[in-house]
């Protein structure tokens, strides 16, 4: 199955038309439109309506998601059947407050045949307890986001909390993803500027090992692209790992060495994330 980078990740509100096609004309990797937050109660219905004409529109040539409603509303369950109509021209459904590896087993029912993928944000306590298991609730998952405002808003804490308070979280959610076989996206900075704020939180998770972030403003795509875009000597550096120990094989070795280091299947490991973040093709 075709896979592409989330490095920028820009999140436009599906009811608002020129919101929503600034964004689809921008160089994020990939556009969600939102049916969620962005969009009132009585303006649900007609969002979908215009999310749809834009998948139809955009979807052919760029990567487009829609973030549907959550499990517990009047609107899920339209969401995803609206969805599972869209064919190959919809990346994936984005299912906010993910709590349970239920709810991903009845998203998945219900998009069907639909080759769309799943995304899920992780935006409660529940959700983060339980994230493991959520983790393995569909084999159509392809990422998992973290909501900050959200989550600090049912923690009862700040949303300006440092960086560092939040650490606890990105290591739970990474490891759990990570035993998934599963992308990582750190959830939008909630500002919409490309400052130092934004660059050292990003930095941050990029060195934990997330793959990218969400975005809600466009000028900060090109920040963000460039942060979690490995540098060109670290991916040379990579080739060559995976070039030695294949050299190594070939002549019947158990180890290689290169530059003084010591190779094993742990390097190799790291070698082939840092190509796939280079080229996901």
């Amino acid at each position: 199955m075709q896979t592409h980078r989330r490095r920028a990740v820009l999140v436009a509100p599906a009811s608002d038309d020129r919101k929503a096609r600034k964004a689809l004309a921008s160089d994020a990797d990939e556009v969600i439109l939102d049916l969620e937050d962005a969009v009132t109660p009585e303006n649900k219905v007609t969002a979908r309506d215009a999310a749809a004409a834009l998948v139809a529109e955009f979807g052919g040539k760029r990567p487009v998601s829609i973030r549907i409603n959550a499990f517990g509303t009047d609107w899920v369950e339209a969401d995803l059947s609206a969805c599972a109509t869209m064919g190959s021209s919809l990346a994936s459904a984005v299912l906010p407050k993910a709590e349970s590896a239920r709810q991903l087993a009845d998203a998945d029912r219900l998009l069907g045949d639909s080759p769309a993928r799943l995304q899920i944000l992780v935006e409660t306590p529940v959700g983060i307890r339980d994230i493991a298991d959520i983790c393995r609730g569909s084999d159509r998952l392809a990422a998992v986001i973290i909501g900050y405002a959200d989550l600090a808003a049912t923690l009862g804490r700040s949303s300006t909390a440092p960086q560092l308070v939040w650490h606890p979280v990105q290591e739970t959610v990474l490891t759990a993803a990570r035993a998934a076989g599963i992308s990582v996206i750190d959830g939008p900075h909630l500002t919409i500027a490309d400052d130092d704020a934004f660059r050292n939180a990003k930095t941050w998770v990029r060195d934990l090992g997330f793959d990218g972030t969400w975005v809600i403003h466009p000028a900060q795509i090109d920040s963000a692209k460039a942060i979690f875009t490995p540098d060109p000597d670290v991916v040379a550096d990579a080739r060559r790992v995976l070039a030695a120990l294949d050299e190594a094989a070939a002549r019947g070795d158990g180890a290689a060495a290169l530059d003084g280091r010591m190779l094993d299947e742990a390097l190799a490991v790291s070698a082939r994330r840092i190509l796939a973040k280079a080229d996901p093709a």
